[in-house]
């Protein structure tokens, strides 16, 4: 399981990516100042760094150019709620690998950090995803019930896909809120429960079971 080390002073987005990470498969740390994360980032086996540029401590510019000096193998993916192409020229100039801007979607900053860890052929060998007769094609994006094509919208089919992804695993609410929804989710909302209401109609009643109190799995 790879290391992601999020450097990132405001503890809901910390929490939201830590989560989202999490649910994909990723083993994150996190450090709510620039200084913290330098540290962690200089001593500990980490696979990729989410800067913020925003940090008490000592600022993300200055941590980027100290992990360029000493760990230049390091990638590092700024996040931040700058949208000067001045500050994205000289982030990417200092070392970045990639920058985005806040607000995000997860599924968006999910994609770029799978891209950056280039991950193993095995790994990028998976086109589909499989529970008896649901099978999920991922490069057309298409999902079959045996041999019936069932149609499914944008997020019902990024929901299955993350549950399937995570199978065996309780995946709570939020979570998956986190995942298909994206950051400027409502946590009181019920709208999980309503696709998943969704994704057992058109992929059978046991394709999803609830923990109760704690979320859904597929077995």
């Amino acid at each position: 399981m790879k290391s992601i080390l999020v450097i990132e002073d405001e503890q809901r987005i910390s929490a939201f990516i830590s989560k989202g990470l999490t649910a994909a498969g990723f083993s994150p740390q996190t450090a709510a100042d620039g200084l913290t994360g330098r540290d962690l980032a200089l001593t500990g086996d980490f696979a990729l760094v989410i800067l913020d540029i925003g940090l008490p401590g000592l600022d993300g510019f200055s941590v980027l150019s100290q992990l360029r000096e000493r760990r230049p193998e390091l990638p590092v993916l700024v996040l931040t709620a700058r949208d000067n192409p001045d500050d994205t020229i000289y982030a990417l100039e200092s070392g970045a690998v990639d920058y985005m801007i806040k607000p995000f979607r997860f599924a968006e900053l999910l994609a770029r950090v799978r891209l950056r860890l280039k991950e193993s052929p095995q790994e990028q060998a998976v086109t589909e995803l499989i529970r008896n007769e649901v099978r999920i094609d991922l490069l057309k994006r298409q999902v079959w019930v045996n041999d019936r094509l069932v149609e499914l919208s944008a997020r019902e089919l990024s929901l299955a896909e993350i549950l399937l992804r995570n199978r065996g695993n309780v995946l709570s609410r939020e979570q998956l809120l986190s995942h298909v929804w994206g950051f400027d989710f409502d946590p009181g909302s019920n709208v999980v429960d309503v696709y998943i209401g969704y994704l057992r109609k058109k992929l059978g009643s046991d394709f999803v079971t609830t923990v109760r109190g704690f979320g859904y799995r597929v077995d």
